[in-house]
């Protein structure tokens, strides 16, 4: 029996002394719990075939509330977004190779995108390098960029920060939802500034909510409301395969780097960078629209959503008004200072971080 099998049998009640407890044991033993994250961060991604894949209630909200707020910026997506830039540096200097790196890449699913749409638009003085742990799933990526056709834009080197020492320098760094996955944020974001180039970017989109991606108490109350009025099909965790008639805001940093430090990726970006541009998102919304509960909800169904379209007025509302803070940022930051960078409305970083002992 499995360790997600077994907490299905466990009262509730007792899963955070029984965490306490395994952390416990583990820090008994030198080296053993990074050792375990690691090796429960290489299964979880090498038996996902596509990690990117989201509920088709993710994409009715994003098509209709997301895309609407970054069309201003003259893209829908963060894929959009690093693949215009980069086009504009390559146009911008002829003459030189715009080097890219993609941190934690995965299966490069993102980055093969971008360099065909890049090819496609006669865009070709660039490398791409993409970098993660996983061997395995690195493997996928480069299969994925033969199958394409593009393998020659492309190189692939197994990572891990605490050993990486930058031996070029990149015009571009990209990580798409990777860096929720770092332990070691100060050391990694220290490397990339000593990487990119001084004209360069350090372009993201990640996830910067509480650590294993929990509620804040602020958000919680909210979610927890909002749970009251759902019918019990909708509260089925699809992903640990239970029932939930309460909301459980489950610690997902317990086994592997999911969400590990996600709270301080903000805090420490407006210290070690300066922001060129800053979108910021979601927080209640969030456990509607996910892997575990949002296979629930069908767009096609009208009661669904309305639902999800009051979650997420709801959710922009105290966004708005400060009282939670956004759990999601598409950005651009570069080592130099920026005199005017571009955000969403009022949203610029410093409204938008959310530091752990502002409130309960």
């Amino acid at each position: 029996m499995d360790v997600r099998t077994l907490k299905r049998w466990i009262p509730k009640r007792f899963h955070p002394p029984l965490q306490r407890l395994k952390s416990a044991l583990r820090a008994c033993v030198p080296g053993s719990a990074y050792r375990s994250r690691v090796e429960a961060e290489l299964a979880t991604f090498t038996a996902c075939e596509n990690a990117q894949e989201l509920p088709s209630i993710t994409h009715y909200w994003s098509n209709k509330f997301l895309v609407p707020m970054l069309a201003p910026f003259g893209f829908a997506n963060s894929i959009e977004f690093v693949r215009s830039r980069i086009a504009e540096i390559c146009r911008a200097n002829p003459g030189e190779v715009c080097r890219c790196l993609s941190v934690g890449a995965g299966a490069a699913m993102s980055e093969v995108n971008i360099v065909q749409w890049l090819l496609e638009n006669n865009v070709r003085n660039f490398s791409f390098e993409c970098a993660d742990i996983n061997k395995g799933v690195l493997e996928r990526g480069r299969r994925e960029a033969a199958e394409k056709g593009v393998a020659g834009s492309f190189s692939f080197t197994v990572f891990d920060v605490n050993t990486w020492r930058p031996r070029e320098t990149y015009r571009v760094v990209v990580a798409f939802q990777s860096l929720h996955h770092v332990l070691e944020l100060e050391k990694l974001f220290d490397k990339i500034r000593t990487a990119l180039h001084p004209d360069g970017y350090f372009m993201m989109d990640d996830m910067i909510g509480r650590n294993g991606h929990q509620r804040w108490p602020e958000a919680r109350r909210f979610v927890d409301a909002l749970w009251r009025e759902l019918p019990e099909k909708y509260r089925y965790n699809r992903a640990l395969k239970r029932l939930e008639s309460t909301f459980e805001d489950w610690d997902c940093s317990t086994e592997g780097f999911e969400g590990i430090r996600a709270q301080d990726i903000l805090p420490l970006l407006i210290q070690k960078f300066h922001f060129d541009f800053f979108f910021a998102f979601g927080n209640i919304i969030d456990p509607f629209i996910d892997r575990s509960f949002g296979p629930n909800f069908n767009p096609d169904l009208e009661w669904d959503r309305a639902f999800i379209d009051r979650v997420h007025a709801l959710d922009m509302e105290q966004l708005e008004s400060g009282i939670v803070k956004p759990t999601h940022i598409m950005a651009a930051v570069r080592t130099r200072p920026v005199v005017a960078p571009t955000v969403y409305r009022h949203f610029t970083p410093q409204f938008c971080v959310r530091y752990p002992d502002r409130r309960s």
